[in-house]
């Protein structure tokens, strides 16, 4: 049996629980390792097939990475879903989502199915499409990020909606959001980064059953501060996960910094 790294600190805000670890490493994998554990649990549990929708970002390559390694998950009764993918790149581009996840998860495990959003569809049709796919069975579990501006897949503070009536819907991007792309690594400049972007609702996203959340590195630390202590608010779409009844939220002592600790073994005063 793998032993992981333990969480340095375990806290709540709310109901969104909180484990902080050394590193990203660390991190990414002892949420692959949890992930993995409800996966089977869930399988064996006498589930034919479970829904998971995952989040394509650099945060996530060290959960990836983690989770194709983990033995025992029979992939071939998981259905997976991507949460957005921008509009206006060729099919296939390197920067697309789907790519992003073909390279690093689907093409690494045989899931029983795999549904790409296609942008260069009809928009209005591509979201009826694919919301129909989402909707027609429950959504196990969802793995995602939070962005530097506190998105949820691409539902940044002008456009997020915790009510939306859809599922999926385009959006203009941020330029926060847009910013985070080149600061990524995913573009050489910001006029390289599409402007708009076809995505998961946060209704949809809220929809899973369990969520476990990544959010590794320094460029995220004011995100998760504002995550654990803001209003919840679209103003940081990210503060919504602190309503779901299961979510979990893995971050790194980069991301979850002492500067505002409270002296009393907390950074934020959560619990």
């Amino acid at each position: 049996m793998k032993l992981h790294a333990q969480p340095i600190l375990s806290a709540s805000a709310d109901r969104l629980k909180v484990q902080v670890y050394a590193d990203r490493r660390s991190l990414g994998e002892a949420a692959a390792s949890q992930a993995a554990a409800v996966m089977k649990e869930l399988l064996a549990g006498g589930r034919e097939e479970l829904v998971m929708v995952f989040a394509a970002a650099p945060s996530q390559n060290e959960f990836l990475e983690a989770l194709v390694r983990e033995e025992g998950i029979d992939w071939t009764r998981i259905t997976a879903f991507h949460m957005d993918e921008y509009i206006g790149l060729p099919a296939g581009a390197p920067q697309s989502f789907g790519s992003f996840l073909t390279e690093r998860l689907f093409s690494k495990v045989p899931f029983a199915a795999v549904h790409r959003i296609d942008s260069t569809n009809d928009i209005g049709a591509e979201c009826a499409r694919y919301e129909a796919l989402l909707r027609a069975k429950p959504i196990d579990i969802v793995c995602l990020g939070i962005g530097e501006n506190g998105h949820i897949a691409f539902n940044d503070p002008p456009v997020a909606d915790f009510h939306d009536p859809v599922w999926v819907k385009p959006v203009e991007l941020d330029d926060a959001c847009r910013r985070q792309q080149v600061n990524d690594g995913c573009f050489p400049a910001l006029q390289d980064v599409p402007t708009h972007a076809l995505t998961l609702t946060i209704p949809a996203l809220m929809s899973g059953k369990q969520l476990f959340c990544m959010v590794p590195g320094r460029a995220k630390r004011e995100a998760v501060r504002r995550t654990l202590r803001d209003p919840v608010s679209p103003a940081c779409p990210a503060t919504i996960l602190r309503r779901h009844p299961s979510c979990r939220l893995y971050v790194d002592t980069d991301s979850y910094s002492e500067e505002a600790h409270d002296g009393r073994g907390d950074p934020y005063g959560v619990r």
